[in-house]
């Protein structure tokens, strides 16, 4: 980040840019903002992904590029200090004193690893950090829709009934999605969630009732697995007589790989939706879509009737 003060005092003698046709620009951190702020603002607003599609999201940082489509924005959305540890030194070096900076979280109760019993051995190494992976609890995504309803709001007045009643529908059908998890996920053989990624569920599995454990003892990327929790997830595997293994999007599925290689348990993707790839992108995937898509493979791998 030391090139950060450079680049925006380039930029701040140039005219901040708006959306095309006076819509609101708006610059999301990651994907689950980026379909909520599309949705809650409509064609009121020119919402773009400031994490390139196909990127994992934990080892993202701005590049000189990217600090500069903040500064030039209008509205600036990112989901917590947890999850993107670098927006505090670019928002302190922002020169565009209209650029509305969002956090999403706002009202949040975050949760720890330590809520968790399978993972106490990292909760223990690792102090129980706090899960940012607030969006993966239905009703923390109703709170963070709100949010940025707000802001808009605050940024836009005159359109605050337009903004009101779309993030009023956007709600409706999380709440919808919401009863259909807690529904199908009531009666299923199985009640535990093997992932073969990092620790991205947890809201998703306390909000459920199930329990969650992953290979990867973190957060982020470089967290690798040590022999010793892979030998132990490969005996909790069989002690459960787990049928199928989750594997984590836009990383590799070496680990979960490994693990069914050990056990003949089977492989389903399950999509925490921090991105998604350029071919869903350009398809116009949606966080909800997303969402049912999980549900259906989470039904099949917890053998739910």
């Amino acid at each position: 980040m030391a090139v950060m003060v450079c680049v925006l005092s380039v930029s701040c003698g140039k005219k901040e840019k708006a959306g095309s046709k006076g819509k609101i620009a708006v610059i999301t951190s990651l994907f689950p903002l980026y379909d909520f702020a599309r949705n809650i603002g409509g064609d009121k607003v020119e919402v773009s992904l400031l994490l390139p599609a196909g990127v994992e999201a934990h080892s993202f940082e701005p590049r000189p590029a990217d600090i500069v489509r903040i500064n030039e924005a209008d509205m600036f959305i990112y989901t917590g200090k947890f999850m993107e540890p670098w927006v505090d030194e670019i928002v302190k070096s922002v020169t565009n004193k209209n650029l509305s900076v969002v956090d999403s979280s706002a009202g949040v109760t975050l949760i720890s690893q330590e809520e968790f019993p399978d993972e106490e051995e990292h909760a223990h190494h690792h102090g129980g950090a706090e899960d940012p992976h607030i969006w993966l609890d239905f009703s923390n995504a109703q709170k963070m829709v709100n949010n940025i309803c707000e802001a808009m709001i605050k940024k836009d007045p005159a359109n605050k009934a337009l903004y009101l009643e779309k993030a009023a529908d956007y709600n409706a059908k999380l709440s919808s999605l919401d009863e259909e998890y807690r529904t199908a996920l009531a009666g299923c053989r199985q009640h535990t969630v093997i992932y073969g990624g990092h620790f991205a569920f947890g809201y998703m599995a306390k909000r459920y009732n199930l329990k969650f454990i992953c290979a990867y003892r973190g957060f982020t990327p470089d967290a690798e697995p040590t022999p010793k929790s892979l030998a132990e997830l490969v005996d909790k595997i069989k002690q459960l007589d787990a049928g199928y293994i989750y594997y984590e999007e836009l990383i590799s599925p070496k680990v979960a790989e490994t693990l069914s290689e050990e056990t003949d348990a089977m492989l389903l993707p399950l999509n925490s939706a921090h991105n998604v790839s350029k071919d869903a992108l350009a398809e116009g995937a949606g966080f909800i879509s997303i969402m049912k898509k999980n549900l259906e493979n989470l039904k099949m791998g917890l053998d739910c009737q």
